[in-house]
């Protein structure tokens, strides 16, 4: 019976844990993924329609990236396009994105509508909140979206939906 107390000793007493230093604590982490929406620009296309695309820069060091720093231009559709294709194809619950504003479309106000500065900078951070919500999630970084999404110049919408293979 004594025996088996010390085991149970044993086995609840406290690890002996080294004592972080001012490098561990500031050095590169193990894993890291870092996401971040900016540089928001508004275009006039032809026929004068206009829209607001967003850098989304990454860095990371996530071995199922093969990329490690990519920078590409999105719209808030691209961000709909990769919201509707995770909900069709993975297993997470995909997080809202940020309100489409149908109000602010409306003709005839007295303000800029969804091409306010204010309204922008707004979308942008829930738009960035969005995409670190969505990447951060395991199961979501095996998606070939994602990758599709993060790392390449053009959506392809055609793509076959997929896992991405670690090799």
């Amino acid at each position: 019976m004594m025996a088996e107390s010390d085991n149970t000793a044993d086995a609840t007493r406290r690890l002996n844990v080294k004592k972080q230093t001012l490098d561990d604590a500031y050095a590169i982490p193990a894993n890291f993924l870092e996401i971040d929406v900016v540089n928001p620009m508004t275009t006039i296309a032809a026929g004068k329609k206009r829209y607001t695309d967003y850098e989304v820069r990454m860095r990371t060091n996530l071995p199922v990236f093969k990329v490690k720093e990519s920078s590409v231009r999105r719209r808030y559709s691209d961000f709909e396009w990769l919201r509707n294709e995770l909900e069709r194809d993975s297993k997470i619950v995909v997080p809202p994105l940020p309100g489409k504003a149908w109000k602010r479309q409306m003709p005839f106000r007295g303000d800029d509508g969804i091409f306010d500065e204010n309204f922008i900078e707004e979308r942008r951070k829930g738009l960035e909140q969005f995409i670190n919500k969505i990447a951060g999630h395991p199961l979501a970084q095996n998606e070939r979206c994602l990758h599709m999404f993060l790392q390449e110049e053009a959506i392809d919408k055609n793509y076959v939906p997929g896992k991405i293979r670690n090799t």
